[in-house]
């Protein structure tokens, strides 16, 4: 009997609801009725928003989790080269025939009734993290929190807010407060929630939530604190000091992760600091590619992955940037048309000899070369667009031969890059 790829089964999905973001919580509690509430049925739920960090966090809290012998699930998004990243089962990526039977199990569970693609995959998600015997599942929210189709477990073990900025402003409210009062959404009665470095309004809304519903705060600055001593990182709380070698993850940033990360192992009463640090991996943030075929392009250049796409994250891009060892830098970058572009490139400019700007391939939203060009040349930085990211990093290297390469700019560009590989 032929069995459809995963594949075909996502493209049937995303049919499924005439918008790709539609934020209500009222589909999922419904498909899951229909199989049996597998959201009742997890391991402990460790659930992660935030606007910048996310994901990093995440790995650090896993690396640490399964350096202590753990079997950990995870769910994140978006992938980058396939759907199966975003599911692991205590500690592999989930295979393709059990991705495909889930799918189909959904598929004949919602019955074709409108649902989002985000939606329906999370929950066959939780079915299979339901399925799977573990010891911890880490959660991460897709957009915002609140309302996100994550947002359906009614007790988890602990909730972590990473540090919100603005983005996604369509969905989540045009002010800081407003978008931290949706990631907010995910403290429950009671739950402990860690939370990362915060700006004072972002802070205020989250500490008045957990006052509402008597969460225990754990909070960066009051509860903990970390930095970079030399080449060590330390970390003090209540329970007393960590010193640990710095994370594996590059940036300066980074180090503020690494400290969320490390007061949700505390809180979780587990979990192996230093492994944390040391084996934590998470593709396309700053990671330097050696094998791979834009290399052939430019043999004697660094060639860097970066998929931050907002004002923050360029930011902390730049910081990255600027703690590397000193080398001319140029950009090709792609960023969808949601997003902020030129205060994505503005503190870059100071980073950045140049940038040249392409169309992120096969994606609808994808904001033009040109008016990405223009919106680096907005401020200060000296922009081209190009063709596509063979023909920018070929001009890159014909030009100025042994440079630093950096794409960067979207995630799905990111995952187009990776592809290739």
């Amino acid at each position: 009997m032929f069995m459809p790829t995963s594949d075909a089964i996502l493209a049937r999905l995303l049919r499924l609801h005439p918008k790709v973001i539609d934020l209500s919580l009222d589909r999922m509690h419904r498909i899951l009725a229909a199989l049996g509430h597998p959201e009742r049925a997890l391991p402990p739920v460790v659930h992660v928003a935030g606007t910048n960090g996310k994901g990093s966090t995440l790995a650090m809290i896993r690396a640490g989790l399964e350096g202590a012998g753990h079997r950990v699930h995870a769910y994140t998004s978006p992938h980058l080269a396939r759907f199966h990243e975003r599911i692991r089962l205590a500690g592999t990526l989930i295979a393709e025939d059990a991705l495909a039977d889930l799918l189909e199990e959904c598929e004949e569970a919602n019955g074709g009734a409108p649902i989002t693609y985000f939606e329906i995959t999370t929950a066959a998600a939780l079915l299979a993290f339901a399925r799977t015997p573990a010891d911890f599942l880490l959660l991460e929210v897709g957009l915002g929190g609140r309302l996100d189709a994550t947002n359906v477990v009614e007790t988890p073990a602990l909730t972590v807010v990473t540090p919100v900025s603005m983005d996604h402003e369509g969905f989540l409210g045009d002010t800081l407060a407003k978008i931290a009062g949706e990631k907010a959404g995910i403290l429950k009665r009671g739950v402990p929630c860690v939370v990362g470095p915060q700006e004072d309004a972002a802070a205020e809304v989250i500490e008045a939530r957990a006052a509402r519903l008597g969460a225990p705060l754990l909070a960066h600055g009051q509860h903990w604190h970390v930095s970079r001593e030399g080449d060590r990182l330390v970390f003090q709380d209540e329970t007393g000091l960590l010193d640990l070698p710095l994370p594996a993850l590059p940036g300066p940033h980074q180090i503020q992760n690494a400290g969320t990360a490390l007061a949700a192992l505390r809180a979780l009463g587990t979990g192996d600091p230093e492994a944390a640090m040391r084996r934590a991996e998470w593709p396309a943030r700053m990671q330097r590619l050696r094998d791979h075929p834009l290399n052939r392009l430019a043999p004697e250049a660094e060639l860097w992955l970066d998929g931050g796409h907002n004002p923050a994250a360029g930011a902390a891009l730049a910081a990255t940037l600027a703690a590397m060892p000193p080398r001319p830098t140029f950009a090709v970058c792609g960023l969808l048309s949601t997003k902020d572009a030129a205060g994505y490139f503005r503190p870059l400019a100071a980073q950045l000899q140049s940038v040249r700007t392409i169309a992120i391939p096969g994606e609808t939203a994808t904001l033009s070369a040109e008016a990405t060009a223009a919106a680096a040349r907005s401020v200060g930085l000296a922009a081209e667009p190009a063709e596509g990211v063979e023909a920018a990093v070929g001009v890159i290297k014909a030009e100025h031969p042994g440079v630093r390469v950096l794409v960067c700019g979207s995630l799905y560009l990111a995952g187009f890059v990776l592809r290739m590989g």
